[in-house]
C-alpha cells in the first residue's frame, strides 16, 4: 500500500512538530477504532473521535482531564491536577478531517491520594460508545440499568439513568439501527405496503391486521379497550383493543396511534373498529 505525505497544521511554538511533513500509510484512518490507546502519531478521523477516545482512556485509567486550548487547528488537554504532567496535544491535519497525536506525556505525577470524586468525562456520547457493542444484536434486551451496571463494571463509574438512556440512544445512532425520527419517516412506506400485502386492513392511521380482523368471529364477543402513553422522544398515546380466543390467550385487534386521549380520538377509533369488524348486538365492550 502507497505511503502518502501529510502536514500538521502549525498552531504556535507549544509543539516542535508543527510544520513537519511525516508519511502515513494511505487507508489507516479508519483502522485504529474508538477504544484503542493514545499514543503518539496515531490518527483520528475526526475530534470528536480523539476527544471520546481521550475520554474512554480517562474513565479506564480513572483520571480525569481538563481543556487546556482548543483552536480549529489543535487542541491541548492537560490531568485535572495542577502538578501533573500528563498532558496531550493533537493536531488537524493539512488540508484533511484527520487529527494526529503529536505530543504525548502519558506519565502521571499527580499525589497518590488525589482521587477526583466526579467523572466529567462519562457522557451520554461516551457511554453510547463503551456499551454499542452490546446492541449488535437486535433481539437482546438491553436497559438502561443495564447500561449503568456495565459502566460501573467495566470502569468503576457511576452515571445517572437518564445519561444511560441518552448513552444508548447515542450507540443506537451510531451502529446505524437509525433514530426514533428516522423509523417515523419510514411509517408513510410501511403502510403503503401493508395496504398492498393486507388489503383493506388499514384505514387512517388505524392499524388492524387481516389475522385479526378474519380470526375475531372465532373469539368471544367480548373486547377491551385501553390507551398508553408512549415515553419515546415523539410523546403520545397508543389506543388498543383486544379481546380473548378460544384458548384462553390475548388477541390483538386493533391499534391506533394519537397525539393525546381524549374523547375526539376515542370516537374516531372506535368508528374505526366498529367499521372494521362489524356491527354484533351480543358484543360486550370492558374499558378502565
Amino acid at each position: 500500500m502507497p505511503l502518502i505525505p501529510i502536514s500538521v497544521v502549525e498552531a504556535d511554538a507549544e509543539d516542535s512538530g508543527c510544520g513537519d511533513q511525516i508519511y502515513v500509510e494511505e487507508g489507516i484512518y479508519g483502522e485504529g477504532g474508538i477504544s484503542g490507546e493514545i499514543e503518539e502519531h496515531r490518527i483520528f478521523q475526526s475530534k470528536k473521535e480523539l476527544m471520546t477516545c481521550l475520554s474512554i482512556t480517562s474513565m479506564r485509567e480513572k483520571f480525569q482531564y481538563k481543556v487546556f486550548k482548543s483552536k480549529p487547528s489543535f487542541v491541548v488537554v492537560h490531568c485535572v491536577h495542577t502538578s501533573c504532567s500528563w498532558k496531550v496535544r493533537a493536531n488537524k491535519l493539512v488540508e484533511s478531517k484527520y487529527w494526529m497525536v503529536t505530543k504525548y506525556e502519558k506519565k502521571h505525577t499527580c499525589p497518590t491520594d488525589f482521587k477526583p470524586v466526579r467523572r466529567r468525562q462519562a457522557t451520554s456520547w461516551v457511554v453510547g460508545e463503551c456499551v454499542k457493542r452490546r446492541l449488535i444484536n437486535l433481539g437482546r434486551i438491553y436497559r438502561p440499568r443495564d447500561v449503568m451496571d456495565d459502566m460501573k463494571q467495566k470502569f468503576g463509574v457511576d452515571i445517572s439513568y437518564s445519561v444511560a438512556w441518552r448513552g444508548r440512544e447515542c450507540a443506537y445512532e451510531n451502529l446505524h439501527l437509525g433514530t426514533p425520527k428516522q423509523s417515523y419517516k419510514l411509517l408513510p412506506g410501511y403502510l403503503h405496503m401493508l395496504m398492498d400485502t393486507n388489503p383493506r386492513s388499514f384505514q387512517y392511521l388505524f392499524i388492524a391486521f387481516a389475522a385479526s380482523i378474519h380470526g375475531f368471529s372465532y373469539c368471544r364477543p367480548v373486547i377491551s379497550i385501553d390507551a398508553t402513553h408512549l415515553k419515546g422522544k415523539f410523546i403520545g398515546v397508543l389506543f388498543t383493543t383486544m379481546c380473548h380466543d378460544a384458548n384462553q390467550q390475548i388477541f390483538p385487534l386493533a391499534f391506533g396511534v394519537g397525539d393525546s386521549e381524549n374523547d375526539a380520538l376515542w370516537t374516531l377509533f372506535l368508528r374505526r373498529v366498529k367499521s372494521v369488524f362489524g356491527v354484533n348486538p351480543a358484543l360486550v365492550i370492558v374499558s378502565n
